[in-house]
């Protein structure tokens, strides 16, 4: 149990990290290390007593109530992370709820998670080329400073960091902790936040290691003003879907499903240099990333069948 919740551990927060920390952490390479562990590691902590205080114990803020636990452990559902965690080295960003829920999960929650993410891409499709459309329009005509209040937009980013890892936290840890009893003691709850805290730091030291480049490649994602604004959206859409029902969701096809849209907006609508064939391959890439990771799972579900 303790050992699936360990590779599962530090294979999620790796591989997501690029969904809820790498825009803050290519805009903030300037940073030491400890200082954005210290940040976000802080957040963590804070929100996991608070939703163990609150929920009898319940770190998962209701996301598995519909996934029974597992009473023994066989070799699939055991080999689940160490297979996220070989696809993470690979720099492939890969659906993790469906990778590690999918084998303790029943068909028809497989069929309720799968129609709310595809909600949840639908939903990041039209919020994002909404934005980045009309910012893209602003920016061409000048109406958006290339100069601005550097004080202020850190400020915002801080913020809107927050409340993205806060809302991303109470979405997936679910994938984690569905190792681990429904409700936890204390001690045992002590023994895993530290152990994710201590994953956050490794993180952090690595600055989101090599998958960090889906992040860097994409456009003025560096910029802070765009990096703040992209958390906002993705909050905004996480703590939607977080109310609507307690099915989990794949997060990492809501993310991937934003950045496509902002870079097929920009590009059309700002009409940049780059050809469309070079947004197309990063648009396609980033699917057929997440397509291995679903399918990796769905795979394990019918062998366990």
């Amino acid at each position: 149990m303790w050992f699936g919740f360990a590779v599962a551990g530090y294979s999620a927060i790796a591989n997501d990290s690029i969904q809820t920390l790498g825009t803050f952490i290519s805009s903030n390479k300037r940073l030491p290390w400890w200082a954005l562990w210290l940040f976000i590691g802080g957040i963590m902590v804070l929100t996991f007593t608070f939703g163990w205080g609150i929920n009898d114990g319940d770190i998962a803020f209701g996301r598995l109530d519909r996934i029974a636990q597992p009473e023994t452990f066989t070799f699939v559902t055991l080999a689940a992370p160490m297979i996220l965690l070989i696809l993470t080295r690979l720099k492939m960003p890969v659906s993790t709820t469906f990778l590690l829920l999918a084998a303790f999960s029943s068909s028809a929650v497989i069929q309720k998670m799968l129609t709310k993410t595809l909600l949840g891409y639908a939903t990041a499709f039209v919020v994002a080329i909404s934005v980045w459309g009309i910012i893209a329009y602003l920016a061409k005509r000048n109406i958006i400073p290339k100069t601005y209040n550097k004080k202020m937009w850190r400020t915002l980013q801080a913020c809107s960091t927050s409340l993205l890892w806060w809302a991303w936290l109470m979405q997936d840890t679910a994938n984690v902790s569905v190792f681990l009893p429904r409700n936890l003691g204390f001690y045992e709850m002590i023994a895993m936040v530290t152990y994710l805290f201590l994953v956050i730091g490794l993180i952090m030291y690595k600055r989101g290691g090599g998958i960090q480049e889906i992040i860097t490649e994409k456009t003025d994602v560096i910029d802070v003003r765009a990096a703040t604004t992209i958390d906002f959206i993705y909050a905004f859409v996480l703590i939607i879907f977080k109310y609507i029902n307690n099915i989990p969701m794949s997060t990492t096809w809501v993310f991937l499903g934003l950045l496509a849209e902002r870079e097929i907006a920009l590009t059309v609508i700002s009409k940049r240099k780059e050809p469309y064939r070079t947004t197309g391959k990063l648009v396609m890439r980033d699917i057929f990333r997440a397509s291995m990771g679903l399918a990796i799972s769905l795979i394990i579900v019918i062998y366990l069948m």
